[in-house]
């Protein structure tokens, strides 16, 4: 059966034939919607470019769907089926939990780099039960499981594909089906990546390793990773691999956020004409907010977006300040960033589960409160499928000019973790949030300072990434205040539905 093809723009429609090309060379045919089995030894990667509003999105999601249409088969971090050498499988990743959420919430299945890595092993039993709902077997006889709670999972699957949320249906647990997590040791099929200008060197071979087909979606107007020496993975791929996407689609709407984002391209645009064109969009829209203080309140689930690590730190203590939190615990409903994992290697099996669980340096987290055990805490993980976890803890509250930072929770070892009212901007990447606030006076200090990253001044990618984190509103604060908040940090608007045994996490809490 022929493929649907998307209504596209012309240069969209150039990249899907360039996409498509190279996806028939791997045994893929998108017009016919017909498939042949993976050739051995054949790979190919090709990086599809373009600036914030410029359609790499609706191109992935358009890919991924006609893939699907052909008939081949979408791998999520969550069970994976028998393999066969005919089956065809594609996955969409993305670096962070943020970034692979907002894919989720426009109907595109990706999960995150850390969960494909890293596979779960099921119990033998729920395997079978997981084969059933995926039409690979018939339906099992499971111990301690009645016919009606199939009958639940089936009618859950039927609906959301998702294995172990049929399972969760049925009445299990994670901790039920789930016994670990292992790294992935065969080799995958498709790979479609979004934020691909946030992968290192070491993560880009990982996948080039596991997806002989690999397709990178990227802005390169955005920072590169720390380490990089201002370079992106796709750099180096030569003309012949990289596609660029031109026009800038989402202006036709008048969105006065791309448009400031894009004008930071003119060559001669200096920062205080740039902070005019800010104010003459505050005029005219009200999507762009010129604002004299930070909102304290905004802070609690969407971070000021910041340049320098000693502004972090000052506007993290003024907030706890105006929240009333105690210098000695933290409050339910604080923000925080996980900072990695500070686990000796012989924990090898405990870091895995962190990671496939959400808890991958950069993610962002909500504190709950405190774990049943000294040094663990309850958490929720924004934007994993299952967010509420409880882990051991080190969680670290840095002060203005203390070299030691105070920490209100720790355990020998585990899941680290730092504030997170505020946030580089280079630790914004990847994320969104409807409105963002950018604290304005840390641009000017590095348009002052002058300095450049792969030739562009680092004031104007600073002031790109952070304004195209904004998916609905931009706050552009000009003045270093804070307001009083209206309100007490909380946890009420999060999704708390976990049951306690799906808490346990590196150890029994």
């Amino acid at each position: 059966m022929a493929t649907t093809l998307p209504s596209l723009s012309e240069d969209q429609a150039e990249a899907w034939d360039r996409v498509a090309q190279q996806l028939h060379g791997m045994g893929v045919d998108l017009a016919r919607g017909t498939l042949e089995p993976a050739a051995e030894g054949k790979s190919t990667v090709l990086a599809v470019l373009g600036k914030a509003g410029s359609g790499k999105t609706m191109l992935l999601a358009s890919l991924t769907r006609a893939l699907i249409e052909a008939g081949v088969e979408v791998v999520s971090a969550d069970w994976e089926g028998r393999r066969r050498k005919d089956r065809r499988t594609v996955a969409v990743l993305a670096p962070t939990n943020k970034a692979a959420s907002v894919l989720r919430l426009r109907g595109v299945p990706a999960t995150t780099i850390h969960r494909i890595l890293y596979t779960p092993v099921y119990d033998p039993q729920y395997e079978k039960l997981a084969e059933w709902l995926a039409g690979q077997a018939a339906r099992p006889q499971v111990e301690g499981m009645t016919e009606t709670a199939l009958d639940r999972a089936r009618a859950f699957y039927d609906q959301v594909p998702s294995i172990p949320g049929a399972l969760a249906a049925a009445g299990l647990r994670g901790s039920d089906f789930i016994r670990g997590w292992k790294r992935r040791e065969e080799p995958l099929d498709i790979g479609l990546v979004d934020e691909s200008s946030m992968l290192d060197d070491r993560q880009f071979q990982d996948l080039r390793e596991i997806f002989p087909a690999l397709i990178l979606f990227g802005d390169p107007a955005q920072l590169a990773p720390v380490g990089q020496s201002g370079k992106m993975v796709f750099d180096d791929l030569g003309a012949a691999r990289t596609l660029t996407l031109g026009r800038i689609h989402r202006q036709a709407a008048g969105n006065p956020i791309l448009d400031l984002a894009h004008a930071l391209a003119e060559p001669d645009l200096r920062f205080e004409e740039f902070e005019r064109r800010v104010e003459d969009a505050a005029r005219r829209d009200d999507r762009v907010v010129v604002a004299q203080r930070v909102d304290s309140d905004l802070m609690a689930r969407s971070p000021v977006l910041v340049w320098r690590n000693v502004t972090r730190i000052r506007l993290i203590a003024a907030f706890r300040t105006a929240h009333g939190a105690p210098e000695d615990q933290l409050l339910p409903g604080e923000p925080l960033i996980c900072d990695g994992i500070e686990l000796p290697l012989k924990h090898r099996k405990k870091r895995i589960d962190l990671e496939a669980r959400g808890l991958i340096k950069g993610a962002q987290v909500i504190y709950l409160g405190p774990g049943r055990r000294d040094g663990f805490a309850r958490l929720h993980v924004v934007g994993a499928d299952e967010p509420q976890v409880s882990a051991a803890a080190i969680i670290k509250i840095e002060k203005p000019d203390e070299e030691e930072p105070f920490i209100p929770a720790a355990a020998q070892m585990g899941a680290a973790f730092l504030h997170g009212a505020a946030v580089t901007i280079h630790k914004a990447q990847g994320s969104q949030w409807p409105e963002v606030q950018v604290f304005a006076t840390d641009l000017w200090a590095a348009a002052q300072a002058g300095r450049t990253e792969a030739g562009l001044p680092l004031w104007k990618r600073l002031a790109y990434v952070a304004i195209t984190r904004a998916e609905t509103r931009l706050y552009w604060v000009v003045r270093n205040r804070l307001a009083r908040p209206q309100r007490p940090l909380g946890v009420d608007d999060l999704r708390l539905t976990a049951a306690p045994g799906r808490l346990e996490l590196a150890g029994q809490d």
